[in-house]
């Protein structure tokens, strides 16, 4: 079996609306001479481009997908948010949460993107590829069931799920979200789910401003099913693993889920617009390695990794590719140009005495009764 790359040129073109970078063009903001939201199709694009360019791609297995149905939806989202945004889609695109304009369409591509996301785990779970990565975009794991924001529209990973538990698949998933943003929304939706392990690794009140506490572990039956580990500005490569080696796979050890899936943003890379978390390709890499390790280990290699954000156009490409040489074992390097810069700006033993102070916090916070 091999890697599984699900992707659709459709999804590049999904477009952001009139925005300069996070704000709505208007009164004293002016448009952009380029683009609009940081959000651009141009990260992906040529991440698959790079992937061309190197060759990884014939060690994949490339695939697309069909749209996640109304039923699909449904299973996450009410029928009244999805009928305002087919309405909206229909007639030229607009907004209906915070930061999330789309255009003519939207709808459709946000359904394609989610069905890209389902395609990918339900191949991972029957069997039909070793582990899967799915480049969707609009990305998912900020949008509540009825309110999206941050640049997503619906909830790819939830949807996915719910899909695959309707399909008797799977009972216990666990999701990790490496975003530097917090997974707000896949929290929320699965907030009382114990079945379903969330775990988000973030910038402290980076966005959202007002979620994502270490102290937010779950409610009712899900108590203890959830886990946020945020991070301070600039704490980097050492943390991230460090914070995987200490917090996280010992969670997922102890939850043991069938398959573990991703949330995969790039945007706590170091050259990242908006972040400042200085994680690097390596840190993606090595974060990859210890994850497919641990399937192997625990849940019989079933890994599904989903994308979500990262804003550098140059970088993201970097990230994705170290990310897929791990997943697939190709042998093929997209050396990281930025490598030598980034060890420069985080030398040994920056900010590590407070992130060992910090992580120790959150392993006794977490030890004690949810």
């Amino acid at each position: 079996m091999t890697t599984g790359f699900f992707w659709d040129e459709r999804c590049f073109w999904h477009s952001g609306g009139n925005y300069a970078f996070t704000l709505p063009v208007g009164g004293l903001v002016q448009p952009l001479a380029a683009g609009g939201l940081p959000e651009s199709p141009e990260t992906k694009r040529r991440l698959k481009n790079l992937m061309e360019a190197t060759g990884l791609v014939r060690h994949l297995t490339l695939c697309s997908a069909d749209p996640a149905t109304e039923v699909d939806l449904l299973r996450i989202h009410p029928r009244r948010y999805l009928g305002q945004f087919k309405a909206l889609s229909d007639v030229g695109g607009g907004e209906l949460g915070l930061r999330t304009p789309f255009g003519a369409g939207g709808y459709d591509l946000a359904a394609l993107s989610a069905g890209l996301a389902k395609a990918a785990l339900l191949a991972v779970l029957k069997g039909e590829v070793r582990n899967a990565y799915a480049l969707t975009r609009p990305p998912g794991h900020h949008c509540l069931p009825d309110f999206p924001n941050g640049f997503c529209l619906l909830a790819n990973i939830p949807v996915a799920v719910e899909a695959a538990r309707a399909a008797g698949l799977v009972r216990r998933v666990a999701v990790l979200d490496w975003d530097v943003h917090h997974g707000n929304g896949t929290e929320a939706i699965f907030y009382e789910d114990p079945d379903v392990l969330t775990i988000s690794i973030h910038q402290d009140r980076n966005y959202p401003l007002d979620t994502g506490a270490a102290t937010d572990r779950g409610r009712g039956p899900g108590l203890g099913a959830n886990m946020n580990i945020p991070l301070p500005p600039g704490a980097g490569h050492r943390a991230y693993l460090a914070a995987m080696d200490r917090l996280v796979l010992p969670e997922l050890r102890r939850f043991a889920p069938e398959v573990i899936i991703v949330a995969c943003g790039f945007d706590a890379a170091a050259v990242d617009p908006l972040s400042r978390t200085m994680a690097t390709a390596e840190t993606f890499r090595l974060m990859t390695r210890c994850l497919r390790d641990l399937a192997e280990e625990i849940c019989g290699g079933r890994l599904c990794l989903v994308h979500e954000g990262g804003y550098s156009e140059v970088y993201v490409p970097f990230c994705g590719h170290a990310v897929l040489e791990e997943l697939s074992g190709a042998p093929v390097i997209a050396p990281d140009p930025l490598a030598e810069t980034l060890a420069k700006r985080q030398p040994p033993g920056y900010f590590d005495a407070m992130v060992d102070s910090l992580l120790a916090d959150y392993a006794a916070l977490f030890a004690a009764p949810a």
